[in-house]
């Protein structure tokens, strides 16, 4: 359990920010991080050619180390959909075959589907949403020959409902399935192993549980396919890219690894640095005992909503980080709350409650009083 981080956040004494899963607070050190790239900017005479890359392999390195993985395999995107985006694009399927996607799915991690399957004459499956709470059975059922790509949470956005991604891994490789993941609501909040899972392709934004900046993300895509087409084709890709007096002798050859599927730009001066120090921060705490601490206090929060009417997924069938109530909700109740200075989401039928580790228990039981009110 991790002592209470607050201290590190510009938050005020009055605000309890249970909202995390909408978008995190940056800590104070981040802020700084971005505010010192911006002003680089005002004196461009002193940015060198080599700082085009080494703050870019510094951010690939942190990631690569967060996800398990090697740097070639980490490239640098600016949201979750482009690294979705660019899974459709590369993964192979067949006229008849078919991509699962779950019910209620966020819509970056759909719409791309959606419009393949109906480019190539393939189906659409939806994983019903299972009336046990139980998603990783779920998937399982569902995944069966014939799907082609499994494109996935860790986290169910709505429900909060947990995969057990090592099972799902093992079942779509028996099946030669191909798995995408959407990690956004997850990674950094929850632990995830590329080594355990093996997907072939993983995105997550920056700007939730990675506590970074936004339009920062993070794809990661195995070595198989490596060779892939990205999504655009900008000279930081390109394999003679650090000669900047070679660039006109254009080459064929990308940089190595997952580079060649980075975005334009990807050095931004004010996100990069503070994307990186985000996560810095992440590895020094660790994922695990976030996970933990911020678990203890949604099981306490379940505990008490449950007095109230309100459901949520069994605590061994959801993510510790992320509680989703479902009960009658009061019309306009998180702009309620939001007068009382207490944030959190609605999404669905589902009241979204996404603590870190800046809340402490009386967050929770704030949280709790004036919903009995």
């Amino acid at each position: 359990m991790l002592p209470n981080q607050r201290h590190l956040f510009d938050i005020p004494p009055d605000v309890v920010y249970l909202n995390c899963a909408y978008m995190s607070p940056k800590m104070r050190a981040v802020t700084e991080a971005g505010i010192k790239g911006v002003q680089r900017k005002a004196h461009p005479w002193e940015i060198t050619p080599d700082q085009f890359f080494y703050g870019s392999e510094e951010f690939r390195g942190v990631a690569a180390r967060l996800m398990s993985c090697s740097a070639d395999c980490i490239a640098i995107v600016p949201s979750a959909s482009y690294g979705i985006e660019t899974a459709a694009r590369n993964l192979p399927i067949q006229r008849g075959e078919s991509i699962l996607v779950l019910a209620e799915q966020f819509p970056s991690n759909y719409y791309p589907w959606q419009r393949l399957a109906a480019e190539k004459d393939a189906e659409l499956k939806v994983v019903p949403w299972p009336e046990d709470g139980d998603w990783t059975a779920a998937v399982l059922r569902e995944l069966k020959p014939g799907v082609a790509i499994a494109a996935l949470e860790q986290t169910q956005w709505t429900s909060g409902g947990l995969l057990d991604l090592k099972r799902i891994g093992e079942a779509c490789r028996t099946l030669g399935t191909a798995l995408v993941l959407d990690l956004t609501q997850s990674l950094g909040a929850y632990p995830f192993s590329i080594p355990e899972v093996q997907p072939d392709l993983a995105v997550a934004a920056s700007y939730k549980w990675l506590l970074g900046p936004y339009s920062m993300g993070v794809l990661y895509v195995a070595p198989k396919w490596h060779g892939g087409k990205p999504l655009e084709e900008n000279w930081i890709q390109r394999a003679n890219a650090r000669d900047f007096t070679s660039l006109i002798l254009y080459a064929d050859e990308y940089d190595a690894g997952a580079r060649r599927f980075d975005m334009g730009e990807r050095s931004n001066f004010a996100l990069m640095p503070a994307a990186t120090r985000a996560i810095e921060q992440i590895l020094a705490w660790g994922v695990t005992e976030i996970s933990e601490t911020v678990g203890a206090l949604n099981f306490r929060l379940a505990s008490l909503a449950a007095e109230l009417g309100y459901s949520s997924p069994p605590a061994h069938l959801r993510a510790p980080h992320y509680l989703c109530l479902r009960g009658e909700v009061p019309p306009g109740l998180p702009q309620t709350l939001a007068e009382e200075k207490v944030f959190i989401s609605m999404r669905g039928p589902s009241l979204r409650v996404a603590p870190h580790i800046f809340n402490s228990t009386d967050d929770v039981d704030r949280l709790v009083k004036l919903l009995r009110k």
